[in-house]
């Protein structure tokens, strides 16, 4: 495991954005962050669920979250421009996004993926994400010192197959990090930096492992250090890096 133990006041009065909010690694990030003194704004489609960790936020005295339902499937790009209006409009400025939505698609041979299940997966998970990225950066740039966190996985750095569109994106992903990376190094207070969670006990990892004992796997609670290392100052200088949480 990532080993980095976070003092409680680590990202005390800092705004975050978190995608994918409402379970698994992002509502453990979410919590996580907030319980060291940040604003986190909830991202997800499913509202019911974002609702439920801002209540839990909420309920253990940690700085008022915010929900925010969106859709990163089906959104356009005038309701990008809109979420970005009103997080300025709300909070000024943004000191972190960290990129945990995406979906998994089928796992099968290239040959056997349809072409309407791999844009799916490179919607949802790469557009939506660059989208936000792009989007978002003004506001990241008015921070002092500002983090972008892009979720990877093991076989974005190493293709393995039947994870055609999936693994695809998680390569895209990689790229955006390092694209990112070198534009902002040392022209804005802002760096970007990957994690690979790699086997956590999550939804997503059940169904790519059916025949898998979840029990073996750490919560997301546990993978948590690399998490709050790169979106607290300790990792400030530390760009276009990829990490792994285990």
């Amino acid at each position: 495991m990532f080993d980095y133990s976070a003092r409680p006041e680590l990202l005390k009065d800092r705004v975050i954005l978190v995608t994918g909010a409402g379970r698994g690694i992002g509502a453990a990030a979410a919590k996580t962050y907030a319980a060291h003194g940040a604003t986190v704004l909830l991202l997800g489609k499913t509202e019911a669920n974002l609702t439920q960790v801002y209540d839990e936020i909420e309920a253990a005295g940690h700085p008022q979250p915010a929900v925010i339902p969106f859709n990163l499937e089906t959104a356009l790009p005038h309701q990008y421009d809109e979420l970005a209006a009103m997080i300025e409009t709300e909070f000024g400025h943004l000191d972190g996004l960290l990129h945990n939505a995406s979906i998994i698609g089928p796992r099968t041979p290239i040959e056997q993926l349809s072409g309407e299940n791999f844009m799916r997966v490179m919607h949802v998970n790469v557009n939506a994400m660059f989208m936000l990225t792009s989007t978002l950066l003004p506001l990241l740039k008015l921070s002092q010192d500002a983090s972008v966190v892009f979720t990877s996985s093991s076989v974005g750095r190493k293709g393995r197959a039947y994870w055609g569109a999936y693994g695809v994106s998680k390569f895209a992903t990689e790229g955006l990090m390092q694209t990112l990376a070198d534009e902002v190094d040392t022209v804005a207070p802002v760096r970007s930096n990957s994690i690979n969670p790699g086997a956590t006990r999550t939804s997503m990892r059940a169904q790519a492992y059916p025949a898998e004992n979840p029990l073996n796997n750490p919560t997301p609670e546990e993978i948590m250090p690399v998490y709050l290392y790169l979106m607290g100052p300790d990792s400030t200088g530390i760009n276009g890096q990829a990490f792994n949480a285990q």
